[in-house]
Formats: C-alpha cells, sequence, structure tokens
C-alpha cells in the first residue's frame, strides 16, 4: 500500500474529524485525483518537442498522457485549430498516492529559491493547482538528458467543501504551504 494512503488513514482523517467535528467517515475530504498538464507551444514549429515531453510525462505520471488539441486558431501564435499544442494525465487511485509522496518529499524540496507554495491558489470549492517551472525537480528525469525546459500544472481535486478543510488537509499531507502575512496577501 502507498505510504501517502496510510498515511491518510491513519493520521489525516482523525485529525481532521477531531478538528472539524465531522459525524460520519465518508465525510472527511479526501483527494479524489491530481492532474498534471503540460502546454506545448513550441509543438507547432516542431513535433519533436511534443514527443520529448510526452516522454517525460510518461516518466513522471507513470502512465500514457493524452494529446491535447487546440480548439480555436490563434494568428499570434501561429496555432491553428486542431493543432496539439498540450499533453494532461489523469492520476487515480494507488498510483495518485505515490505520485503525491513523490512530489511532496522529492521534487518540491529540489526546486531553486522555494520558499513554500502559495495558499491563495485554491478555486473556491478546494481544489488546488500549483505550477512547476521546470520537469526536472523529478528524480525519474535525467538532468543531463533533457533538450528544453517545461512547465507543468498541478491540481489537486479533493471533495472538500471548502478551502480552508482542503488547506489543512493537504498541510496534513506535509505540503509546504508558504505562511500568510499581511504583506503577501
Amino acid at each position: 500500500m502507498a505510504r501517502f494512503r496510510d498515511l491518510y488513514k491513519s493520521k489525516v482523517v482523525p485529525e481532521l474529524t477531531k478538528e472539524f467535528g465531522y459525524k460520519n467517515p465518508m465525510a472527511v475530504p479526501r483527494i479524489e485525483k491530481i492532474i498534471v498538464s503540460m502546454g506545448v507551444g513550441r509543438a507547432v514549429q516542431d513535433k519533436k518537442f511534443l514527443e520529448l515531453a510526452k516522454n517525460d510525462l510518461t516518466m513522471i505520471a507513470g502512465q500514457m498522457p493524452l494529446v491535447c488539441k487546440a480548439k480555436k486558431s490563434v494568428s499570434n501564435f501561429k496555432v491553428r485549430a486542431g493543432n496539439e499544442t498540450g499533453l494532461k494525465v489523469t492520476i487515480r487511485g494507488e498510483r495518485m498516492y505515490e505520485f503525491m509522496d513523490r512530489l511532496v518529499s522529492l521534487a518540491i524540496p529540489r526546486v531553486r529559491d522555494f520558499r513554500g507554495l502559495s495558499p491563495k491558489s485554491f478555486d473556491g470549492r478546494g481544489n488546488y493547482s500549483m505550477g512547476l517551472s521546470e520537469q526536472s525537480v523529478f528524480p525519474e528525469i535525467n538532468p543531463a538528458k533533457v533538450e528544453f525546459q517545461q512547465g507543468m500544472n498541478i491540481t489537486f481535486v479533493t471533495t472538500a467543501g471548502t478551502d480552508e478543510e482542503a488547506l489543512r488537509m493537504l498541510t496534513l499531507f506535509g505540503v509546504p504551504f508558504r505562511k500568510m502575512t499581511p504583506e503577501n496577501r
């Protein structure tokens, strides 16, 4: 069983139940899925960029990404409707907990000049989104073989009703959030 799944059952559920007063254990918020997406705008000029990003995302997520196509044509970026310009992976279940474990304990500490994740990136319904500027922070990626730096967006979709519940749940998982002070509100 994944280490973070054990952590959820042994530490997170009892702590959230005590803190928010849930009567039913099924009412305790949980993470439904994690969505990892990459926008590969360079793929318009050269398809090799999309293949390189696809290989990296496959190694990071542990499953094959879905290729996303542009919905509209944008002449300033030389993008036509139907061009392949992005990748996304939806991770659920055991793989989701393993990915989250690698993200929190290995990848985030390797980010240069890291001062904590912003607690203002919740969407109002308990879902949290964050971005990474390069894929080489993951241990699966060999930095010597990286041909171009590619950022990614990571979204945690939770069953939490409010942002406070989701923030507390992710904090109990060990996600390093920045302390909010009056200057950075």
